[in-house]
C-alpha cells in the first residue's frame, strides 16, 4: 500500500496477507482523491474514515493536510496494522478508534466536514449506511458523504445524492448534506 501524493508522497507499507480488508485500489484511490480535491479544502477539512480497513484513505486524507482524521476499525488486527503505520508517522492529526463503525454512526455526538464509509460490500447493512450517517449528526452542514460500493448498490434515488463515480470493481457515491439544516 502507498501512500499517492502529499506530505507522505511515495512511503509504502507492507499490508499483511491474512488481512481480509480489501486495499481501495490506487487506481481508484487516485481518481476519488482527484474528485474530492473539487469538493473540499483539504487543509480545512475534519474527516472522519468508517470501516477503516488498510487505513489507505485515513493516511492519504492526513497526507494532503486534514488538520484531524478519525479513523473506525473494530478488526483488532486491522487496527493494530493502522496503528502502527500511525505511530511511525507521528502525525497529531490522526486518531484512531478500535470499534464498530455501525455503533459509531448510531451513537454520533460529533460532526465531520467529511465522512468516507468503506464497509464490506456483502455487509447486509450496507444499503441503510447513507441515510443512517446523513440522519446522524456525522457530517456537518454542508459536509461530504462518500460510500465505496460494489456495483448492485444504486444510490441515485436518494435527495442528497449528487454523483456516482465507477473505477473497474470500485463505486463511489457522493452525497451532501443539506448546508442550512442539522439533521433531526
Amino acid at each position: 500500500m502507498r501512500i499517492i501524493t502529499g506530505k507522505y508522497k511515495g512511503k509504502r507499507f507492507e499490508v499483511p496477507r491474512n488481512f481480509k480488508a480489501r486495499p481501495t485500489t490506487d487506481f481508484a484511490k487516485e481518481n476519488l482523491f482527484n474528485v474530492l480535491r473539487a469538493y473540499i479544502d483539504f487543509e480545512e477539512t475534519r474527516a472522519l474514515d468508517l470501516f477503516a480497513g488498510t487505513g489507505s484513505i485515513t493516511l492519504e486524507l492526513l497526507s494532503r493536510g486534514c488538520p484531524e482524521v478519525v479513523c473506525v476499525e473494530r478488526d483488532r488486527q486491522h487496527f493494530a496494522f493502522i496503528s502502527q503505520v500511525l505511530r511511525s508517522l507521528n502525525d497529531a492529526a490522526a486518531r484512531p478508534i478500535c470499534g464498530d463503525a455501525l455503533r459509531y454512526i448510531k451513537r454520533a455526538s460529533r460532526s465531520f466536514d467529511l465522512v468516507f464509509a468503506d464497509p464490506p460490500y456483502a455487509l447486509p447493512e450496507l444499503p441503510e449506511i447513507p441515510q443512517s450517517i446523513l440522519q446522524s449528526k456525522l457530517l456537518a452542514p454542508g459536509g461530504l458523504l462518500v460510500v465505496e460500493h460494489g456495483k448492485t448498490n444504486d444510490f441515485s434515488p436518494h435527495p442528497l445524492f449528487i454523483e456516482h463515480r465507477e473505477y473497474g470493481s470500485v463505486n463511489f457515491s457522493f452525497f451532501r448534506q443539506t448546508a442550512d439544516e442539522t439533521p433531526s
